[in-house]
């Protein structure tokens, strides 16, 4: 076999190097670790910024959550409607 073939045994697939398992797509460690809302939750937040499409922008405990309708600098309370691995979605209670 020549040496520019793919040959999977020389970690080539589909035209495409590989070098193991731990090769991809890499997820965080906090990826998986508990959230700090769940939904139905009503949280007191300081909205720290705006998102580009409009939403506030609080953290709890570094953990994002989207808030439809506010702007920042505000303190409101927040009903969490969804909770997604890295962010969570609320609206103002």
């Amino acid at each position: 076999m020549r040496e520019d073939e793919p040959n999977e045994e020389r970690g080539h697939r589909n035209g495409r190097r590989f070098e193991g398992r731990n090769e991809g797509m890499k997820v965080k460690s906090n990826y998986f670790m508990p959230k700090p809302v769940k939904v139905g939750d009503v949280v007191d937040v300081k909205i720290e910024a705006v998102a580009s499409k409009g939403d506030g922008i609080a953290k709890i405990d570094g953990f994002v959550i989207f808030v439809k309708g506010a702007k920042e600098g505000e303190e409101v309370k927040v009903k969490i409607t969804d909770v997604k691995a890295r962010f969570a979605t609320g609206e103002l209670a």
